[in-house]
């Protein structure tokens, strides 16, 4: 029986969807995905909303890239890569606080995953201490680097999710279009917040601070990247760079439509149909060409950590389709009226979420939709959606964050007792506000010249 719609009962349903995404976090993992499936049954069954619609295309293209992506690991191939991006960085220890966030990007989106930089911690750790510099300089902004890097990669669960809310938008931007702006806008922005980050961190160092040693005899790539204790083959490279090739492939066939199979209305493909053909193809040839063992595919950090994302964004995704769905005019009208006026509201909006879900893909499909209903032109909105995304970092609750703070032997990166004290608070504010700003003129550049 459906309850009469009135203010009383819409707060009480946000109330239900702020305290499952309250539940979930707490409990972590998998549960954020459970939590989020309460939410969705307590306002179907309790409140008689309609349910809203899973996030199927999306969640398809997650797997199809976990999948692919873990079975490159499961061959050596993610052991490849990262060592050619520890060779990057040991090459330039002196000016490890830019390179290291650069680095970590360009993996991060090369991947479509943040995971792939926690075997490159240890590096960028040793390379800072033995130079001199605390370590913090460099880990902090490398952790939170990778938070927009989802946005500049063709295969990440965020652009998965953006995907589908550019076709479902009047300009159906296609993704080479999202691309051509998040990319630049990741680049810059990563670049301008480290030089800030690391002034920050220089004006904030006291006399008192205990100094850390500059080991230079030692600070050679050769002995850097011995740190790394991982095993390169040639098969792990050569699956690598297969997996390389099908992100390029799919970046090529997105910007070829008449390259694309028809489906049965003689169309091409969607975009979304085309990221999981052709990465599970790719999958099948790195399995082909690794021979990696089948059941330890399952096994891989990779695997396990996507498919935990992957729970937790359809559940959290189900529950807010279902309460957005039911009050889309009145949420619509409210946030449209407001991002038409002061467009940094988008930015804010997806930021909030993101760090409040700890899911950029939920963040964006609940939030990004607003933007093209308040008018606002689709480059500016994926200009402000590429900084969005570095709320994911503001709190420390993500592995890749407690992983730096444990590989800091120096003690410099933490994470602090209070929320807003821990190392990666203020940088993901300045890489949110800086890449929003450089993603915004990117836009305006765009328009101008259109």
């Amino acid at each position: 029986m459906m309850f009469p719609m009135s203010e009383l009962s819409f707060v009480a349903q946000a109330a239900v969807v702020l305290a499952a995404i309250v539940a979930g976090v707490r409990t972590g993992g998998v549960g954020i995905g459970l939590w989020g499936a309460v939410g969705a049954a307590i306002l179907t069954f309790g409140f008689g909303l309609p349910l809203g619609s899973p996030p199927v295309d999306a969640l398809l293209i997650i797997v199809a890239v976990i999948v692919t992506t873990s079975t490159m690991q499961a061959a050596g191939g993610t052991d490849w890569m990262v060592y050619i991006a520890a060779r990057i960085i040991a090459r330039r220890p002196r000016m490890i606080t830019v390179v290291a966030p650069v680095t970590s990007l360009a993996l991060a989106a090369l991947a479509g995953t943040s995971n792939i930089v926690f075997s490159l911690l240890p590096v960028i750790e040793e390379t800072a201490r033995r130079t001199g510099i605390r370590p913090v300089r460099a880990l902090a902004m490398s952790v939170v680097a990778t938070s927009i890097a989802l946005a500049a990669s063709p295969v990440s669960a965020a652009m998965a999710a953006m995907i589908t809310v550019m076709e479902a938008s009047p300009t159906n931007w296609s993704l080479v279009q999202i691309l051509a702006i998040t990319c630049p806008t990741a680049l810059i922005g990563t670049i301008i917040a480290a030089v800030i980050v690391d002034l920050i961190h220089r004006l904030g160092e006291h006399k008192h601070t205990p100094a850390i040693e500059d080991d230079h005899d030692s600070t050679t790539p050769h002995t850097l990247l011995e740190s790394l204790r991982i095993r390169i083959t040639r098969r792990g490279r050569n699956t690598a760079l297969i997996y390389l090739a099908g992100v390029a492939a799919t970046v090529a066939l997105a910007l070829s439509p008449t390259l694309r199979p028809s489906g049965h209305d003689g169309e091409p493909i969607s975009v979304a149909s085309l990221i999981q053909l052709v990465m599970l193809a790719t999958g099948a040839v790195i399995a082909v060409v690794g021979r990696p063992t089948m059941k330890e595919i399952p096994g891989t950090s990779v695997f396990q950590g996507g498919m935990v994302a992957a729970i937790a964004f359809m559940g959290l995704a189900w529950m807010i389709d279902t309460f957005l769905q039911a009050h889309a005019q009145t949420i619509g009208d409210v946030l449209a009226d407001s991002v038409g006026r002061w467009p940094w509201v988008l930015t804010l909006a997806v930021f909030s979420v993101a760090f409040l879900t700890t899911s950029q893909s939920t963040a964006t499909r609940m939030i990004m939709p607003f933007g093209f209903a308040a008018g606002i032109p689709a480059p500016l909105v994926v200009g402000l959606w590429t900084g969005s995304l570095g709320g994911i970092y503001l709190l420390p609750t993500n592995g890749l964050q407690i992983t730096a703070v444990e590989l800091d032997s120096t003690g410099s990166t933490k994470l602090g007792t209070k929320l807003v004290d821990n190392s990666f608070f203020v940088p993901s504010l300045i890489l949110t506000v800086v890449t929003s700003l450089v993603g915004a003129g990117i836009a305006m550049s765009v328009i101008a010249l259109s």
